[in-house]
């Protein structure tokens, strides 16, 4: 592949219909990749899962956040949602996951998601590389600490077999992983999200602000800060796949 724009994506989303976010999603992901609109197409994966063919269609697959569901709540939505992942793992498919799909990659493959509250994260968080992402070819270039834009209250307090721990927080020893000899990388935290699409996500959600981090929302735009060096993520994985 010569040129991003020669490249098709398909979005993994796990959100109601009505849910704003979809399309605010979707923006993210296309600034973040630099690509067209028309080149991403959304799945939705509450009501239907992707065929095979859909999968083979696409030269990379994102997974993103998920609103108002939960890996560990689950729901009869979520087994279908896992198996669309272990079918990413086998066919060994271009993946990059981030906040829900980070957890439900782990899911999916043996890892473990559990809701602490006392690991809860949001904000603009100084990250920090493990020894393995100090030595990655898409995290090595980051630096060590880099800043990025985190939320949330599930965690992976365990890696699959495979898993192999790229960064991790003061709170959280998992925050992003890639499986081994597969071109599949997962963030906790979103690369995808500038500042402004940090406020329009948690102006959805005031009462996850006030229960996390014991302010209101419209308060908690000080809080931010631009994360430059995180939203080169996507672009450097894109580069290390396809060499574009």
């Amino acid at each position: 592949m010569g040129s991003i724009d020669k490249l098709r994506f398909l979005l993994f989303q796990i959100r109601k219909p009505d849910d704003p976010m979809k399309s605010s999603e979707m923006a993210s992901f296309c600034w973040a990749l630099g690509c067209a609109p028309e080149q991403i197409a959304a799945i939705d994966l509450i009501n239907s899962p992707p065929s095979l063919s859909q999968l083979q269609a696409a030269d990379l697959v994102l997974i993103g956040g998920a609103g108002d569901y939960s890996v560990p709540e689950g729901g009869p939505w979520l087994e279908p949602a896992l198996d669309a992942m272990r079918e990413l793992h086998a066919g060994a498919r271009p993946t990059f996951a981030s906040c829900w799909g980070f957890q439900a990659m782990a899911a999916a493959m043996g890892g473990h998601v559990v809701d602490d509250h006392d690991r809860a994260e949001i904000g603009t968080l100084p990250l920090q590389l493990t020894d393995a992402g100090q030595q990655d070819p898409v995290f090595a270039g980051l630096g060590s600490p880099f800043l990025a834009h985190v939320g949330h209250h599930d965690t992976v307090d365990r890696l699959p077999a495979d898993g192999i721990s790229l960064v991790r927080s003061e709170k959280v020893a998992n925050h992003a992983f890639r499986f081994a000899g597969k071109p599949i990388y997962c963030t906790q935290f979103h690369p995808e999200l500038q500042v402004s699409d940090m406020m329009a996500r948690l102006r959805m959600y005031p009462w996850y602000v006030e229960n996390i981090a014991g302010v209101k929302v419209d308060d908690f735009r000080t809080l931010l800060d631009h994360t430059p060096v995180a939203n080169r993520l996507i672009r450097e994985f894109v580069r290390h796949v396809f060499g574009t």
